[in-house]
């Protein structure tokens, strides 16, 4: 594996020790790939997944900040319409700016809190 991915997944089980998602507070994580970028509401507790989005629905061309900031609304619209409004942010591991940053941000503007 290469040093990068070793010092992501060394974070990534620092960041996992400390923080879970319950019922009231599910934990809002990303995946970010080279082309994609993901994200998941999710109850720790019963181990599912309560709301999604991804970049594979967004059909236009755009760069992947912006792509990664419509991900954050769709996530933030997705979780509001499954009754989530309070989450746990889990960056898994990546540094936070960026993608990571811009679908953050645009997920508290959606109405997220976290």
């Amino acid at each position: 594996m290469a040093t990068k991915e070793l010092r992501r997944l060394k974070i990534k089980k620092s960041i996992r020790g400390n923080i879970s998602g319950t019922a009231e507070r599910p934990r809002l994580t990303v995946f970010r790939s080279n082309k994609q970028i993901y994200a998941q509401v999710i109850n720790d507790v019963q181990g599912k997944t309560l709301a999604w989005a991804s970049s594979l629905k967004i059909a236009e061309k755009a760069n992947k900040k912006e792509i990664a900031v419509k991900v954050g609304e769709m996530i933030a619209k997705n979780a509001q319409a499954a009754g989530i409004q309070y989450v746990v942010f889990d960056r898994n591991g990546y540094l936070y700016h960026g993608r990571i940053k811009e679908l953050a941000d645009a997920a508290r503007n959606g109405g997220l809190k976290f």
